[in-house]
């Protein structure tokens, strides 16, 4: 991989490689863009394959990140951590505190959080050498376990998504097909049923399939059969890649909108269902509702004001399909535009009046 290539490609500003010999750490810092604001992306622990892959990953997660944080309008760039090693085994207090002191050392650049691999408990650890983290202990005035408010962002998108393909946003008498019921997915499903829709659900946990049933009134299906059922609604709520060649020919439903990441397989999927006037809500617009809630700690977190932020998820895959039809593209297409057209706005505003603005937190 030729780095400075890969990154000139995709405009990254900053690769940081972080090292402690006592801890063991070894992490890579990955900056994308910081025009709207300081790049906020979580800390990811994972057991790479090589050191390669661990910058690629670091890279493209952290541009994943810049366009999240700007299609939900957060005065936020992106960026991203990721640790090489075994979260289960390679652990220990040095390893966070050493990485709280290279994010310190960013000067607020850099803002981390919890992502795969890594808990509440070690973004403590990291606290106590930075404040520019998010995610901590209630104690410490974080917003606490953000599953339930991704659900809501979720929740509201759908009903935008609904909007567009049946004429209103009403979700009464829907049939909605859940893949995955997780912590996120459970909240809402709790949603649907409070607004009277029928569900029908499968995952690969039996116990957590037989809560929702007994919760909500759910019917279960096989894994393998969720993709076929005649549903209004289907959403992804799992795995990714799971809008794919195979998917696509059993899928009834008008709308795809779930909390997965990466739902489409390859871009060419995206186009397929927009092809079959299927309305697809983009998942890192709808599903920001997590992140969205977290970057409200920055500025002294406030539970009313962060889910009124989240209830603008709704108008964001609003304006994702207005897009979409005003340039005739499908909607994973019209998020990217979405979030380059603010950043392209905000870039031009900024070079006429803050030539040498700097982007600065205050300490909490």
């Amino acid at each position: 991989m030729e780095i400075f290539k890969y990154m000139e490609k995709y405009d990254y500003e900053q690769l940081v490689f972080c090292q402690d010999k006592t801890s063991g750490l070894k992490a890579i810092v990955a900056i994308h863009d910081t025009t709207l604001g300081p790049a906020l992306g979580g800390t990811r622990m994972w057991t790479y394959a090589s050191e390669a892959d661990a910058i690629e990953d670091a890279l493209r997660l952290a541009r994943g990140m810049t366009y999240k944080n700007a299609a939900a309008g957060l005065n936020l760039g992106g960026g991203k951590t990721v640790i090489i090693g075994d979260p289960l085994k390679d652990k220990n207090e040095e390893m966070f505190r050493a990485l709280g002191r290279f994010v310190q050392g960013l000067n607020g650049r850099y803002i981390t959080a919890e992502d795969v691999g890594t808990t509440v408990a070690d973004m403590d650890l990291i606290h106590e050498e930075t404040n520019y983290v998010t995610g901590i202990s209630p104690a410490f005035g974080s917003s606490g376990n953000p599953s339930p408010v991704t659900a809501y962002g979720v929740f509201v998108g759908m009903k935008a998504a609904a909007k567009e393909a049946f004429g209103n946003d009403h979700l009464e008498g829907k049939k909605i097909a859940v893949q995955g019921l997780g912590n996120v997915a459970y909240t809402l499903c709790k949603y649907l049923h409070e607004e009277g829709a029928q569900l029908i659900v499968t995952d690969i946990n039996e116990n957590a399939v037989k809560r929702v049933v007994e919760d909500f009134g759910a019917t279960a299906v096989d894994p393998t059969e969720i993709y076929a059922q005649d549903v209004d609604i289907f959403a992804p709520c799992a795995l990714g890649a799971i809008i794919n060649d195979e998917t696509i020919p059993q899928l009834k439903a008008k709308v795809i909108a779930g909390s997965a990441n990466n739902q489409l397989k390859d871009s060419i999927h995206g186009d397929i269902i927009h092809n079959e006037g299927i309305i697809y809500a983009p998942d890192y617009v709808i599903n920001a509702g997590g992140v969205i809630n977290v970057a409200d700690e920055l500025y002294g977190y406030n539970r009313d004001r962060a889910m009124k932020r989240v209830e603008g998820i709704y108008d964001n895959i609003a304006k994702v399909i207005d897009i979409a039809k005003r340039d005739g593209i499908p909607t994973y297409l019209a998020a990217n535009r979405l979030a380059e057209e603010r950043i392209e706005r905000m870039a031009k505003s900024r070079s006429t009046f803050l030539q040498n603005g700097k982007h600065i937190l205050s300490n909490r």
